[in-house]
């Protein structure tokens, strides 16, 4: 059964959800605070995480950021919920490495069908058939989720391996923000935001030397070349 963590100090609230969401045919938990929603998290690994930003001890934001630098949780689906609504916090969530963000007050439907659409992202991860792509020194092996770079591992997010695998699959076709945040992401560009700039950026430090093969098309988006 799908495990769902509730990170929110707002105990009514994570009642709420969390109730739904046993009703929709979920496992869930829930910890008002980030420390011991972490400690939670550790002990028994979710499959999807609901974090509130505003938390007492720990910012959400700060929460997340121990998430991706867990090697046993890095891989964890996060959506943010958050009453902070303005389009620099959504940016600022997505950078850190969530798969989605809910704004405060939110309708009970909506974030299942949020869920179940990051929930479904995953499925698709990991239950397509295996590949192995490469292109110069850089191998991508979807089996294992594991790139290599000159036969060295390199650990990306979920999100950064998504990307990658996304222009490897598209290798020589220029892909716009706007298609990459759709189909990476899964969410539609209603707003010109430097998310995907910092996701390419943070990609091409951690491939190294090799990474310059990602190319940026000026005023389009960027494109993965073949050296």
């Amino acid at each position: 059964m799908t495990r769902i963590l509730i990170i929110e100090d707002e105990q009514d609230l994570a009642g709420l959800v969390e109730y739904n969401l046993r009703a929709a045919g979920f496992d869930t938990e829930a910890a008002n605070t980030g420390a011991g929603g972490l400690a939670r998290a550790r002990a028994n690994p979710p499959d999807l995480l609901l974090l509130d930003m505003m938390l007492p001890d720990i910012a959400g934001g700060e929460v997340l950021r121990l998430l991706k630098q867990d090697p046993e949780l890095r891989k964890t689906s996060v959506i943010i919920v958050s009453a902070k609504g303005q389009e620099s916090d959504r940016v600022q969530g997505l950078e850190l490495g969530a798969d989605d963000y809910v704004v405060k007050p939110f309708s009970v439907r909506e974030l299942l069908l949020r869920v179940k659409a990051v929930l479904r992202r995953g499925d698709t991860d990991d239950s397509g058939p295996a590949q192995v792509l490469a292109a110069g020194d850089i191998v991508l092996d979807t089996s294992r989720h594991q790139v290599r770079v000159k036969d060295v591992e390199v650990i990306l997010t979920a999100l950064e391996f998504r990307l990658l695998q996304t222009l490897l699959e598209r290798i020589d076709r220029v892909q716009t923000r706007e298609v990459l945040l759709s189909d990476v992401w899964g969410i539609q560009a209603e707003i010109h935001t430097r998310t995907v700039d910092t996701h390419i950026k943070r990609l091409r430090e951690k491939l190294g030397p090799s990474g310059d093969i990602i190319e940026t098309v000026r005023g389009v988006g960027y494109k993965l070349s073949p050296p």
